[in-house]
């Protein structure tokens, strides 16, 4: 296996410290014209993870303001907010050019025990019962839409198996729910806000497609202006995110040239490990010839 791309996933969140609360974080040379709004939620988590001692993150708010510049470093500025008993709060500013471009507050809390529920997993195939990469580039991919083809077949450090593939090859309106198997291509250390931090890089993935499912379109269209514009995570329970982790997706509404989808996520053995929910740009454009 080709581990270009997973290696770079231990390289983007590998940020340099510059001073007391300032690191600096870099985009892959990919070719994007933007940088992906996953890599900076995780470098900016993984930078609030940096001030804080023997506590984890429970949660994550963030807005996305400005298109990252992938030709040029991110510099992440971390805010201590507060040190409490029990919790602690940090404020994160992402800054390229002298200008915010992404700005999250997070939550961290000091492990205690108590009262526990939880949704259930849904009843879905396992990942090994659904193509692999090269089962899906020799039987899958060839019956998709060009743009979905060379969204799966891009190199990327987190692998993905979704459940219903069937959706990119009809225009017809479904119901606005999308499950993925996703997890890392490469053995993490065993640091869990390395994992959170990888975590949060593959929420934002897909999220906004499923917004998209009970209107026919996708993210691939471009008659679909899309791009992320908050982002919301809770971490559960501990997990791994260099094993198989269900991304059980919906989305309660659309409206205002805006997407809202939520997500669910479990362990295979169907341990609610984190939930996500984010708003998104989904504007019509019109398409010129």
């Amino acid at each position: 296996m080709n581990h270009t791309a997973s290696d770079s996933l231990i390289s983007i969140l590998d940020l340099e410290p510059l001073e007391r609360n300032l690191f600096r974080g870099r985009s892959p040379n990919a070719g994007w014209q933007r940088v992906f709004g996953g890599q900076v939620i995780g470098q900016a988590l993984l930078a609030a993870c940096k001030t804080v001692e023997g506590r984890q993150p429970h949660s994550l708010h963030a807005y996305f303001m400005l298109p990252g510049d992938p030709a040029i470093p991110i510099v992440y500025e971390v805010e201590r907010l507060r040190d409490g008993r029990s919790f602690s709060t940090r404020r994160v500013l992402a800054i390229q050019h002298g200008e915010a471009i992404f700005a999250m507050s997070a939550s961290f809390q000091v492990a205690e025990p108590g009262l526990e529920h939880q949704m259930p997993m849904p009843d879905v195939p396992m990942p090994e019962e659904l193509p692999d990469r090269e089962e899906m580039n020799r039987s899958v991919l060839p019956n998709m839409p060009d743009a979905v083809r060379a969204y799966y077949q891009r190199e990327r450090p987190i692998e993905i198996r979704p459940v219903e593939f069937s959706r990119y090859a009809s225009a017809r309106k479904m119901e606005p729910k999308f499950n993925v198997w996703i997890r890392a291509m490469q053995a993490l250390p065993d640091d869990p806000a390395v994992h959170q931090s990888v975590l949060a890089y593959a929420s934002d993935l897909m999220l906004l497609d499923s917004s998209l499912i009970a209107h026919g379109r996708t993210v691939f269209d471009k008659a679909i202006q899309g791009a992320s514009l908050d982002h919301a995570m809770w971490f559960h329970r501990p997990f791994r995110a260099d094993e198989w982790l269900l991304y059980a997706q919906d989305s309660p509404s659309t409206s205002g040239a805006r997407g809202f989808a939520r997500g669910l996520i479990f362990n295979r053995a169907g341990d609610l490990v984190a939930s996500v929910a984010q708003e998104g740009l989904i504007r019509p454009r019109p398409v010129t010839a």
